[in-house]
């Protein structure tokens, strides 16, 4: 049996109140002349109110110092004894023997009750040996009755205690591991959301703020240039007969990839809010786009690209091959679709190569490949935050795949920016 609670400094107001109500039950049964048994060894008889006065001291260490309580009550009760014997000094003495093993330390807890029952058995069994009187049997059931009967009743309550405290602390522990697993469920849930938004919304939103930068930039070189341009222009069209529009369309064009990512962002918005609001709808994806859906993807990438960019794939794997798992289409579809984004924000126009294919022979692993010029990029460029490379490499590692990104040399001696995730497909 363990210590349930931390041990007081200050004796208890119940342990304050039960050591005056002794005192005073013992001095009332003092003043009407209630006393037990004769004095022994010439004790005089007063002196069993100086084991009431010890008796009612020990009260005051019920809890905070069970032992040293008990050691004390056990003087005073030998002492009560000699002297004759007061009832409240034996019934505190009762109370203390309870106290030891429901406040004491585990071994006291432990060992009091078969020390009771040790003593019990002594005194019932060596008395009437020794005096051949059965009246010597009362020595026994006294001694069970003051010592045995509390050890056991405090043994009882303490079990009970601890049990009642188990259970509330693993009550306590059950509502703590159900909290982390909400939280736990609820950040999953924050991040699936997270990279669900980025991959729907992000690369719009860079289409849309490169091209706005660049419409900015013809404005304002259209603007310094002034009345010196106008000239030019006049002039232009005096010797051509046509006025040179090429800022006019770039505007126009950069404007027209504006509007249009800005309503293909805005649709996705809200087909995602759509479905967040569909409370039936609680196990399906959220959208679940597949390879087959990469010459749509690439349209756009070359809709949506500045001048110089080329996009070409190559998918080896056989046409009439099984189909893929779903969440290895949807994981590689999105690490080709950030790839083509990060490559128009971040790489100078050049050839951008997306390979498919099998990692292996055995046909248990996709490989998916995307390179793109190496360099640093002229011209505006959309800011990144690094959250496209975050949600790549959680929906790789979420299949248990590898996602490696970083420069590489090709075989022509130069450089380019490689990224290559594998997919294993037995683990979706």
């Amino acid at each position: 049996m363990r210590r349930l609670l931390p041990r007081p400094t200050r004796p208890h107001r119940d342990d304050v109140l039960i050591a005056l109500g002794g005192l005073l039950g013992g001095l009332l049964v003092w003043e009407v002349g209630l006393g037990g048994d004769l004095p022994l060894f010439g004790v005089p008889n007063w002196a069993a109110l100086i084991a009431l006065a010890v008796m009612s001291g020990a009260e005051l260490l019920r809890r905070t110092a069970p032992q040293a309580g008990l050691l004390l009550a056990t003087g005073a009760l030998v002492l009560d004894v000699c002297a004759g014997t007061l009832v409240s000094t034996m019934v505190m003495f009762t109370d203390l023997v309870y106290a030891a093993v429901v406040y004491g330390r585990p071994t006291l807890a432990r060992r009091l009750p078969w020390i009771s029952v040790l003593l019990t058995v002594i005194s019932t069994v060596v008395p009437p040996i020794a005096t051949r009187s059965s009246e010597s049997l009362l020595i026994g059931l006294s001694i069970g009755l003051i010592f045995m009967a509390p050890c056991f009743t405090g043994a009882i309550v303490r079990n009970h205690r601890e049990v009642a405290a188990a259970e509330r602390l693993r009550a306590e522990q059950t509502a703590l591991l159900a909290e982390m697993d909400r939280t736990q469920a609820v950040n999953a849930e924050r991040s699936r959301m997270a990279r669900e938004l980025h991959d729907l919304v992000a690369n719009h939103l860079s289409a849309i703020a490169i091209h706005a930068t660049a419409a900015l930039s013809f404005s304002e070189n259209s603007t310094r240039s002034g009345d010196a341009q106008h000239a030019a222009d006049a002039a232009t069209a005096d010797i051509s007969g046509t006025p040179d529009t090429s800022a006019a369309s770039a505007t126009h064009d950069a404007l027209g990839v504006i509007r249009e990512n800005s309503v293909q962002g805005l649709a996705e918005m809200r087909r995602l809010i759509g479905i967040l609001r569909d409370a039936e709808d609680t196990d399906g994806p959220i959208a679940a786009p597949t390879l087959a859906d990469l010459d749509t993807l690439f349209e756009r990438a070359r809709g949506t690209a500045a001048p110089g960019f080329a996009f070409t794939l190559s998918d080896t794997r056989q046409p009439d091959a099984d189909p893929l798992p779903a969440p290895v289409e949807l994981a590689a579809y999105r690490v080709i679709q950030e790839s083509l984004t990060n490559a128009q924000k971040h790489a100078v126009p050049g050839v951008v190569t997306v390979r498919v294919a099998y990692a292996e022979e055995s046909r248990r692993s996709l490989s998916v490949r995307v390179t793109s010029t190496l360099g640093d990029a002229q011209g505006p460029r959309a800011p990144g935050s690094g959250a496209g490379l975050i949600g790549m490499r959680e929906r790789v590692e979420l299949l248990h795949g590898t996602l490696e990104t970083g420069p590489v040399s090709t075989d022509a001696g130069g450089k380019v920016w490689e990224v290559r995730a594998v997919l294993p497909m037995s683990r979706a």
